[in-house]
């Protein structure tokens, strides 16, 4: 009896260790996904139906000690709802933890500067992940969305930037978070702006900048076309910049500005309305705002691209008009190589 009982415990001790081994083995195996694959796990979702998009989602082949290992390590058995981010040799253990853990997969939007708003709502509609809420929705009914006046105009009012964003995030509440810090950086920058520019309120400022962005993309050059407006405005000269003219021009613009829509009147055409136009016509970055804040000190009135990527800036109409002829001579010389 002794010796039977013996062999007995023997065998439940090697089937225990066996069992044991087996599940320790099951939890250090490697998912069987060979690139990164993006899981989600429903609200409400139980052991079973884990077990089951486990299966369907051939994350891993078999499922059978998943329960045991849940006895073995309960820690691992409280995952939580959501959509994760899971990578080639990931193993079962450290999914499960993934899972307890809540840490739920990041994606990224990217808004560059010198958008539109137009172009941001694109770009959102386009965002994996994300929650649409609005579609074909009207920009006073966003603005009300977001908690602001409807009767104010929502360009220019986002920060430009790389935002991160978990699965099922609102796209209202992303462009909350970009309307919140332009808000910030804007009133930073308004409280530390230099003093005697000729600006009624931050949206002047808000508004010059973007005329900035749009001008240039070097930051070294973005003071002094600042400047160039800065002058005229104190003299009362129209700034006659062309991105307002086809910020104005909506749909109508087709890649090239005519004579005939310099004449045209829009709210936003500088060559016909003297001052700044009534909003921003993009979303300007960081730095397009510091040099609406802090123009450089020049005398120059006028700039024009000079076929190398920059400008060449001016004080006179006369070496206006000769740099512009450089300019033309230099798109000739271009085309004709």
């Amino acid at each position: 009896m002794k010796k039977t009982f013996f062999i007995i415990v023997l065998i439940l001790a090697a089937g225990l260790a066996f069992c044991l081994y087996q599940i320790k083995h099951f939890a250090a195996s490697p998912l069987v996904i060979k690139q990164e694959t993006i899981f989600t796990l429903p609200a409400g979702t139980g052991r079973e139906g884990l077990k089951a998009a486990l299966r369907q989602q051939h994350i891993i082949k078999r499922t059978r000690w998943l329960p045991a290992l849940w006895q073995l390590e309960p820690e691992l058995a409280s995952f939580k709802a959501g959509t994760y981010r899971l990578m080639p040799g990931m193993t079962v253990r450290q999914m499960l933890a993934l899972l307890a853990s809540g840490r739920e997969a990041q994606f990224s939007i990217r808004f560059v500067e010198g958008s539109t708003f137009k172009e941001w709502l694109a770009i959102l509609g386009k965002a994996p992940y994300l929650k649409h809420t609005l579609d074909g929705v009207a920009p006073e009914d966003i603005a009300q969305r977001l908690g602001r006046d409807p009767l104010s105009p929502l360009e220019g009012r986002f920060y430009p930037d790389t935002y991160l964003y978990t699965a099922q995030t609102t796209d209202v509440a992303l462009l909350k978070r970009a309307g919140l810090r332009m808000d910030k950086t804007l009133d930073e920058t308004w409280q530390g702006k230099a003093p005697g520019l000729p600006y009624k309120t931050p949206v002047d400022l808000l508004t010059m900048a973007s005329i900035v962005e749009k001008e240039t993309g070097l930051p070294d050059e973005r003071p002094k076309v600042a400047s160039v407006f800065i002058n005229r405005l104190r003299l009362s000269m129209r700034l006659q910049t062309d991105p307002t003219v086809i910020y104005g021009m909506g749909e109508s613009y087709k890649g090239a500005i005519t004579k005939q829509d310099l004449a045209t009147p829009t709210p936003y055409n500088t060559y016909l309305i003297t001052g700044l136009p009534p909003a921003p016509i993009a979303m300007p970055g960081q730095a397009s705002l510091a040099a609406a804040a802090h123009p450089a000190r020049t005398s120059y009135l006028y700039f024009v691209a000079d076929g190398k990527g920059g400008h060449t800036f001016s004080t006179n109409l006369a070496s206006h008009n000769q740099a512009v002829q450089q300019y033309r001579e230099s798109v000739k010389e271009n085309h004709a190589q």
